[in-house]
């Protein structure tokens, strides 16, 4: 779901980098140092996901973990996802750098609206979870194709909806076995320590 450069009208694009780069200079202040291997290993593990690509009706699709990452990191979730998305364009020309920031805002909103959906009391942890790997996934993709749509880009955003929706089942069914196993194995890591 990463944009390309030449997609989206440049005054988004930059206003995208605004927003983005203003959300990790806010969200990434403060490291504490027991937090860097976290975010190191969330950064690695988004990275590694990204490259392994399955086919899904009819085209090619990778996971994100933006769900999970939103879980185990909160809002340090969106500085991680920044710069994961930054060495993937850098590296692999997955989306742009101009539209580096846009892909920053859809992805990083994904696992900000997991973290809150985790956060939320009432359900158990693992209905959170599949919650928060399903949002986590599908926002970002509803984002996309809202943005798409407004840009006059292309058609087949039904498409692209119903493909993502898939995906985020996907997600959503992996973030809750992943949380399971997560608390069952080292369940600080699921309370932000």
């Amino acid at each position: 779901m990463h944009i390309a450069d030449g997609i989206l009208p440049p005054a988004w694009c930059l206003a995208g980098h605004a927003l983005a780069l203003g959300a990790v200079g806010l969200l990434g202040r403060r490291v504490e140092p027991a937090e860097v291997a976290r975010m190191g290993m969330m950064s690695a593990a988004g990275f590694v996901v990204s490259m392994l690509h399955f086919p899904l009706l009819g085209t090619s699709v990778h996971l994100g973990l933006f769900g999970f990452t939103g879980i185990l990191l909160g809002g340090r979730a969106f500085p991680v996802i920044y710069t994961t998305l930054l060495f993937q364009a850098l590296l692999f020309q997955h989306g742009g750098l101009l539209a580096l920031g846009m892909n920053a805002m859809n992805m990083g909103l994904g696992a900000l609206a997991a973290m809150l959906l985790w956060r939320a009391p009432g359900l158990p942890e693992v209905v959170r979870g599949g919650l928060a790997g399903f949002v986590g996934t599908y926002l970002p993709a509803l984002l996309l194709v809202g943005e798409f749509e407004a840009a006059g880009y292309g058609k087949g955003f039904a498409a692209i909806a119903a493909v993502y929706l898939a995906v985020a089942v996907i997600e959503g069914a992996l973030t809750a076995t992943a949380v399971t196993f997560v608390r069952q194995a080292k369940p600080a890591l699921l309370e932000g320590r």
